[in-house]
């Protein structure tokens, strides 16, 4: 009876620390400066139609309130050919679309970009009849991505 409670424990409790331990984000270090990495970014979604939302510049609001913030700026976009497609799987998909992506740098002084995979975003909403769109996406955001960090 106890190595049945072991095992029924270890197969309940072991993917819920696996998915707790899980962020759902991509970071990739930059080879360039924050503000060139999202300029880069930008640059090579408007040239796929790619819509730009908006760009915020957490360093500069928290500097108008006095702190002092390393440099950090979200880009917000989305494609609606392909994420209007969760949404019709799954509406709460919404609060995760459209995309973001994060410049920042960090401690060392080392430029990341940072956006969430769009395979976590698919099973946080439980979206499990779109593996043709998540794959694409996934793919996609990895070559803009890679462009615009100078990354291969």
């Amino acid at each position: 009876m106890k190595r049945l409670f072991i095992l029924i424990s270890l197969v309940v409790l072991v993917p819920i620390m696996s998915v707790a331990g899980d962020n759902g984000m991509i970071s990739k270090k930059s080879n360039f400066s924050v503000k060139v990495t999202l300029d880069r970014l930008e640059n090579v979604l408007r040239k796929k139609g790619i819509t730009i939302v908006t760009r915020w510049s957490h360093d500069a609001g928290a500097k108008k309130a006095g702190i002092d913030l390393r440099p950090t700026e979200l880009l917000i976009f989305g494609n609606p050919k392909m994420g209007s497609h969760f949404f019709t799987s799954n509406q709460t998909a919404g609060i995760d679309l459209p995309m973001k992506a994060l410049a920042w740098k960090d401690e060392k002084g080392q430029v990341w970009l940072t956006y969430n995979d769009p395979v976590y975003i698919a099973n946080r909403h439980s979206i499990n009849d779109r593996p043709a769109i998540v794959k694409k996406m996934t793919g996609a955001l990895n070559n803009l991505t890679n462009a615009a960090t100078g990354n291969k």
